[in-house]
């Protein structure tokens, strides 16, 4: 079974569980793969590269909009502080609901699912 074949597998499963498919597969992730990254999806991931991964992209992102929308009258590190610690919070926060989603639906690890 291929990555996309396993990543097809994953959606029904846990949509039969009730469970978004843009929770199971972020748009984030859709996008890695489309650019060829055959990165687990996110309940299959471990906390901390999970939340490295979310709080980086989270952090730069949500700090430039804010930087070029509302905190232009603020110097760049405390623009980059703000930045860094909401990106932080954020991929903590996420990666801490992946982690417990991944738990209670008794997930194996990806080289396993779907467990044939």
């Amino acid at each position: 079974m291929n990555h996309r074949e396993k990543v097809e597998a994953l959606i029904a499963d846990l949509s039969d569980r009730g469970v978004a498919p843009t929770t199971v597969v972020p748009p984030l992730w859709r996008l890695a793969w489309s650019l060829g990254l055959e990165i687990p999806p996110p309940h299959f991931m471990g906390f901390a590269p999970l939340a490295l991964f979310l709080g980086l992209f989270f952090g730069t992102l949500w700090g430039t909009v804010m930087r070029l929308l509302i905190w232009r009258s603020w110097g760049l590190a405390p623009t980059v502080a703000v930045g860094a610690a909401g990106g932080a919070l954020f991929g903590l926060t996420m990666a801490a609901y992946y982690r417990f989603s991944a738990s209670k639906f008794g997930l194996p690890p990806w080289k396993r699912y779907p467990g044939e």
